[in-house]
């Protein structure tokens, strides 16, 4: 008998660990970002009681907000947790003000599920607004990653950093993806490091962006994913413009030495106004799409769900441009700008 038990046992956790494996890997459950930058927004609280009310198991936040983190100790919500640009340079400098930052504000919340930690955001040596931060991405990087090594969390938090896809040289066809050669020298030692650590990089990818810098050549059925397609050099079919521009990150990436390196889209979304097709009916189709959308991988990464984070929770009327404050999909009382479902 207690050979049965032990072996029955030994099945249920079995089991167990399969169903952990699979909800792990099946990352088609796509999270929201939430920023601040907004006025009248409820608390933080009431922002992970919306989260769980709607299923989003998910969600980035671009600085270690208390309130936040403490709001969303025992909800289960998995984290991306932002390193402000503004800190990079003080947790490049030496390995006992990472070890800090991480002690602060990583273990200080054993019960919140930390998925990522992100260094920097959108660090470019193209952008005035980020091109200081250039030479201490990497190092603060490495010195995160210590400081999460040193506190026996590796195997639970992946530490990278998020960029734009305005780094991209060559973006079409998709399989010709590169960087451009004047931020090669910046991205492939960040790419190399992150192949060596086992994480993804985070990329914020907007074909919203895309479409109104280019419309006379970009189809806008085909930004919005309702398009049937389109065959690009090679004969590969594409349904929408998220997988080519996703595509060419990730043959961006394998070229400066990351074959192994997944990508996570850290931001994506459509706004709900401030031009002509920023609409709410558009919105609503292209994050509705995209859910459904991440689910199935792109042609260079079929089958393998996308794990996306969309951009944003509410609208923030402190950011700027104004196009910028209108990427909400939730109004500040709660109640959805439009249906939306993330089951």
């Amino acid at each position: 008998m207690a050979g049965i038990a032990n072996r029955f046992v030994s099945a249920m956790i079995l089991l167990g660990l399969l169903m952990m494996v699979s909800l792990d890997s099946s990352v088609a459950q796509t999270g929201v970002c939430y920023g601040r930058l907004g006025n009248q927004l409820p608390s933080p609280s009431q922002v992970v009681s919306l989260y769980n009310r709607n299923n989003i198991r998910r969600m980035r936040i671009y600085d270690p907000h208390q309130p936040t983190l403490q709001a969303l100790g025992g909800s289960n919500i998995e984290l991306i947790l932002g390193v402000p640009n503004t800190d990079l340079q003080r947790l490049a400098s030496n390995q006992a003000n990472a070890n800090t930052w991480v002690q602060n504000n990583v273990r200080n919340y054993p019960n919140v599920r930390f998925r990522y930690i992100a260094v920097g955001n959108e660090v470019s040596p193209l952008r005035q607004d980020t091109s200081q931060y250039v030479n201490f991405v990497l190092p603060a990087l490495r010195n995160i990653y210590n400081a999460i090594s040193a506190a026996g969390l590796g195997n639970r938090i992946r530490v990278s950093t998020a960029v734009e896809t305005g780094l991209l040289g060559t973006s079409y066809p998709p399989a010709n993806g590169a960087f451009r050669s004047d931020v090669n020298g910046y991205l492939s030692p960040i790419i190399r490091f992150l192949a060596s650590t086992g994480a993804p990089l985070l990329a914020n990818i907007y074909p919203y962006f895309s479409y109104i810098g280019n419309p006379r050549d970009i189809n806008l059925q085909y930004a919005l994913f309702t398009s049937n397609g389109i065959v690009v050099p090679g004969g590969v079919t594409y349904q929408n413009l998220f997988y080519a521009i996703l595509d060419a990150m990730y043959a961006a990436v394998e070229r400066s030495g990351g074959q192994n390196v997944q990508i996570v889209v850290s931001e994506s979304g459509w706004p709900s106004a401030g031009s002509s097709v920023a609409t709410v009916e558009n919105s609503r189709l292209y994050n509705t799409n995209l859910i459904r959308r991440a689910r199935d991988g792109t042609p260079r990464r079929p089958g393998r769900a996308i794990e996306t984070y969309i951009f944003a929770m509410f609208d923030e009327n402190q950011k700027n441009p104004e196009i910028e404050r209108n990427f909400g999909i939730f109004r500040a009382s709660g109640q959805p700008k439009y249906p939306i479902s993330f089951n």
